[in-house]
């Protein structure tokens, strides 16, 4: 059985969290901002290290953040808030928080340069950032070998998501330097990525990602025939612990500049 958008993400992504939470190393008084929260797996986590401090989870997905705080008033977390918004234009307090996290959030914004610098201006003189973005194309099997299968010799389409934006160490670091940040580090990250507990799940949850419904938007075939090669690339990556894809992310760290 497939898992419903919030737990997929979270199952994708359960190899790659470890290391983030190990980067991010929250305080117990850290005041934490999650860009990108989804359904606020990583803001939870935060929240729960930060037992004098706080966690805000900022996303743009209604939906997903009506989770967070459903699963936050579950586990009892009274130290954790969620916040609609674009974090490209969102009114943050200034010079409010002490860390900034995000689990593949950061890459996806019209003018990365506002955003970088709007998140800036809310972290205080010699807090920390410590973000996941997936590193190239090239480097990431689960989108080349999917869209190979879907949709070969055919491009993405104009102004579609580019997950890859910050794949590219001198970009993101012109960025992160523009908006106040030093000490810009990356730190390789070499772990699967998980699709599902057999084949049958993992083309349920994939056939409603947008890494999908672009490439067969974007061929002439009939539809069977791509989904059947997603069907047997699926077998190919069928695990004894599941379906898994290659990927490659970078953990950027940096620190705001003091003063």
């Amino acid at each position: 059985m497939a898992l419903d958008r919030a737990d997929f993400y979270d199952a994708e992504l359960a190899r790659h969290n470890r290391h983030l939470r190990v980067a991010a190393n929250v305080g117990r008084v850290d005041r934490v901002l999650d860009i990108g929260c989804g359904a606020g797996q990583t803001t939870r986590e935060a929240a729960r290290a930060a037992t004098e401090g706080d966690a805000v989870g900022v996303d743009t997905s209604a939906e997903m953040l009506e989770i967070a705080r459903r699963r936050s008033a579950a586990e009892g977390l009274r130290n954790v808030a969620f916040e609609q918004g674009d974090a490209q234009f969102h009114a943050f307090p200034t010079a409010s928080f002490d860390l900034c996290i995000s689990r593949f959030g950061v890459m996806f914004f019209a003018d990365p340069a506002a955003a970088f610098a709007n998140i800036g201006r809310a972290m205080r003189p010699g807090a920390r950032l410590a973000w996941m973005v997936w590193q190239s194309r090239e480097r990431n099997d689960w989108s080349g070998a999917i869209r190979q299968a879907l949709a070969p010799a055919t491009p993405v389409s104009a102004g579609a998501p580019n997950p890859f934006s910050l794949g590219e160490p001198a970009i993101a670091t012109d960025l992160l330097h523009a908006a106040g940040f030093t000490s810009v580090d990356f730190v390789d990250v070499r772990e699967p990525v998980f699709y599902g507990s057999d084949v049958d799940a993992a083309f349920d949850a994939l056939s409603s990602l947008y890494l999908v419904t672009d490439a067969l938007a974007q061929t002439n075939e009939p539809p069977d025939k791509p989904r059947q090669r997603l069907r047997d690339l699926l077998e190919e990556h069928m695990t004894a612990e599941g379906v898994f894809f290659d990927s490659r992310a970078w953990i950027i760290t940096a620190r705001r500049a003091e003063g």
